[in-house]
């Protein structure tokens, strides 16, 4: 039998040479439109990465990302001129070809980038997030995952509806040392886990009080700015940074260093999920300044069989003091109790101690410095498994903290032997609330005149992730931001 090659076969079977054309140059357009970047990307084509956002974080990133062997960074982008021009001019020193946007948008229309890298304030994290998945590129976006519960669900449905590769910096899911200890801690080496507790005991000092709006700087694209948060005045000294402490564009501190004990906290409980309720209790306690969130709460999540229990402290150990309290050691960090002994880790890892105190294995090194590679490894692998912190994880840890914050939010001040009267019988709970009030006292915070804030118990429906029974309909009100038009995080990403 005579051999044709592939051309002949198909004119032989009917079909001219203009048609063949016509139906290759057609699947050649579909397999374009279909590609996950624009251009494919082999293990030895450089990753042409933009950093959107370039403030403390982003220069972070910056420096980061430009260590990862095989990435190239070709534009950055920031709403604020001076951050941008700073970062150009080093660029331009050393002799990098840098584009410079102001507009995350026109950015996002350049073809010539593949991978975002995003440290921009919280407010920006899910639109900038679902905009480059529908643009067809991958992202890596800092913590916390959202703002809000609702927008979070909708980053993870962009990231797989376009294919789409979403890497959240919570750096400690790429730690050795917390992998290995909480594989250790889940095979019941010292039995069951009773409870877990997270820390962010770090310090805060007031941001000052203001007695009217202040101007913008003029560097500054405000609109671009607050983006889909309200655009109000700007009622505290420094635009930049202190936005993590009002709610229109901020979580709190259990929203910015906290969610990083939050997910380790989430992880060595081996929860996947959200816990069916929540219970928070605080204040922003020792000054009065323009910050709405607060300095010194208590998270209860009631997981089962065994819950996870957030503590956030920005004030020292007592007045006029520089150090900070500590727990079993643990300052910034986490606690697993387990029958038998418990695991307590900060930022370099950590003991397994049994019940005396005594240490009993060491598990070291936590920094989790692999976490930008891991990104690029499985933008270059395009599998999802490969992420150590994949979308989804990040969309849960951060909703443990909305939910503290949204019974928070709800709360009303109350004495704190009343509030003890309400705890009952909830020995974790008021163990947390015991340290809390000795802590505020330490501090000659006057209860009297100062309450705390006990916020309700709230009740998770974790399938649809809203709230229902008892105070729900108020509750629900806070899982999604009205956003500002145009920048509006879609219904239907």
């Amino acid at each position: 039998m005579p051999h044709h090659s592939y051309l002949e076969g198909i004119i032989m079977s009917g079909l001219t040479r203009r048609d063949f054309l016509k139906s290759t140059m057609a699947a050649g357009v579909a397999m374009t439109l279909a590609a996950p970047y624009s251009r494919v990307l082999g293990a030895n084509n450089d990753i042409r990465l933009a950093v959107v956002g370039t403030g403390g974080q982003g220069s972070g990133h910056i420096r980061n990302f430009g260590k990862v062997p095989g990435v190239r960074i070709v534009a950055i982008c920031d709403a604020d001129r001076d951050h941008l021009g700073c970062h150009l001019e080093n660029f331009k020193k050393n002799n990098q070809d840098v584009t410079g946007y102001t507009d995350v948008r026109k950015l996002l229309d350049d073809k010539n980038i593949d991978v975002i890298s995003s440290a921009t304030p919280n407010h920006w994290h899910s639109l900038v997030t679902v905009l480059a998945c529908q643009a067809g590129k991958d992202i890596y976006i800092e913590k916390p995952a959202s703002h809000e519960i609702w927008e979070g669900r909708k980053m993870v449905e962009a990231a797989r509806k376009y294919n789409r590769i979403v890497q959240v910096g919570t750096q400690r899911r790429s730690s050795e040392a917390f992998r290995s200890a909480y594989e250790y801690i889940h095979q019941g080496n010292i039995g069951k886990i009773l409870w877990v507790r997270g820390f962010c005991y770090k310090p805060r000092n007031s941001i000052g009080k203001v007695n009217g709006p202040q101007p913008i700087p003029e560097s500054v694209d405000y609109n671009l700015w607050c983006g889909p948060a309200d655009m109000v005045p700007l009622m505290r000294q420094r635009l930049h940074y202190d936005w993590h402490w009002v709610w229109n564009t901020g979580n709190g501190d259990i929203g910015n260093q906290g969610v990083h004990e939050m997910d380790e906290a989430r992880w060595g409980l081996g929860q996947k999920g959200l816990p069916a309720r929540v219970i928070s209790i605080g204040g922003r306690f020792g000054y009065v300044d323009d910050a709405e969130t607060a300095n010194t709460q208590i998270v209860f999540l009631d997981y089962k069989p065994a819950p996870l229990i957030f503590e956030v402290r920005g004030l020292p150990r007592k007045k006029d003091d520089k150090a900070m309290d500590n727990y079993r050691t643990v300052r910034i960090g986490v606690v697993v109790q387990c029958e038998n002994g418990y695991f307590a880790a900060g930022e370099g890892g950590g003991w397994i101690y049994d019940n005396d105190g005594n240490r009993i294995q060491q598990f070291a090194g936590g920094g989790g410095g692999g976490h930008y590679q891991n990104f690029i490894d499985a933008v270059r692998s395009r599998k999802v498994s490969d992420l150590n912190a994949d979308v989804e994880v990040g969309h849960f840890s951060a909703a443990l903290c909305h939910m503290g914050n949204i019974s928070y939010r709800l709360g009303k001040n109350m004495p704190a032997d009343e509030i003890k009267n309400t705890i009952g019988e909830n020995v974790e709970l008021m163990d947390s609330f015991n340290r809390m009030v000795e802590h505020l006292k330490a501090n000659e915070v006057d209860l009297e005149k100062e309450q705390i804030t006990m916020g309700p118990m709230l009740t998770m429906d974790t399938e649809k992730e809203q709230f229902v029974g008892e105070h729900s309909e108020l509750a629900n009100l806070l899982i999604k931001r009205n956003y500002r038009e145009p920048f509006v995080v879609p219904d239907e990403v």
